[in-house]
């Protein structure tokens, strides 16, 4: 069955067109097709507090855009939802409203923890069954979203300030480091035995660059070599050397610095980039909508 999710992120917004397939260890997700457009709402959020009417136009044309790939795509259902950057935008139901009228699709204003639960939702993904726990870390443009497992038991999960829009946008609560520490040290008796799934472009361009791409692992080595390396490498290099999109040559350093802090701070060593995201987990979200309400 095919399924559409829109993730209106900070820094880009997604398309997912997914099929899923019901298996014996729960249902899977297989991508059909995934777009991206680095329309950066964040860069205008984290500076002037709005999305700015340039801003709100090339969403509009991007909206308009994916509507028409839904027709013609025609999934079951499709689910949009806003995260960090229009949560946080003073002309957030403004610019929603607009969207809903100029291209039909209505979007979802969701929290930091509901965006955290519908990442964490893949319970099925291969793990070290040495671990029954697992942390989820979604690092997005204007929030980083954390998540413990345990076994398929969903425990809990929190959403911090600290995303690389916002920290290139020198943006982030001075408080906000110590809010993520101090959660995490909740879970201090399973720090070093937890396994360590990790979202985002990001992620995954790091392990495709410095870990290991055939497994989609990254160890916290690596992790700190890519985060020196391009650290101390101009934007330019990044781009031309490295191969990286515009839009993720200056993302990709703050991240691996989000990464690098979580994994010192518990003690992990390995993070798993199972190349998921939000709009991922929208569509597993609604096949198990549509399976419950058949069931009724």
């Amino acid at each position: 069955m095919l399924f559409s999710g829109i993730d209106i992120g900070s820094n880009a917004v997604r398309l997912l067109f997914a099929n899923v397939f019901e298996t014996k260890g729960g249902p899977v997700t297989e991508k059909a097709t995934l777009l991206r457009i680095p329309i950066r709402l964040g860069m205008d959020v984290f500076t002037l507090g709005r999305i700015s009417d340039q801003k709100t136009e090339y969403l509009v044309k991007t909206m308009k855009a994916f509507k028409l790939l839904i027709d013609v795509y025609q999934p079951e259902s499709y689910l949009a939802a806003a995260t960090s950057a229009m949560r946080e935008a003073s002309n957030n139901k403004e610019v929603m409203d607009i969207v809903r009228k100029e291209s039909g699709l209505t979007i979802d204003l969701i929290d930091g923890i509901q965006e955290a639960n519908i990442i964490s939702s893949f319970s099925n993904l291969m793990v070290n069954k040495a671990f029954t726990k697992t942390l989820y870390i979604d690092v997005g443009g204007g929030s980083t979203e954390l998540s413990i497992i345990d076994g398929k038991d969903f425990i809990t999960s929190n959403s911090f300030k600290l995303g690389t829009i916002r920290l290139l946008a020198d943006a982030v609560p001075d408080d906000e480091w110590d809010k993520m520490h101090k959660w995490l040290n909740l879970f201090k008796a399973d720090f070093g035995r937890m396994n360590v799934i990790g979202s985002g472009g990001n992620i995954n361009k790091i392990t495709k660059l410095y870990g290991n791409a055939y497994n989609n692992i990254v160890n916290l080595d690596q992790l700190q070599f890519a985060y020196k390396q391009l650290n101390t490498m101009p934007l330019e290099k990044r781009i031309e050397k490295m191969g990286l999109r515009p839009d993720r040559a200056d993302v990709i350093v703050p991240a691996a610095q989000i990464f690098i802090k979580i994994l010192k701070w518990t003690d992990l060593q390995i993070v798993s980039a199972p190349k998921i995201g939000l709009a991922d987990g929208l569509v597993l979200m609604q096949y198990k909508m549509m399976k419950a309400a058949a069931n009724q």
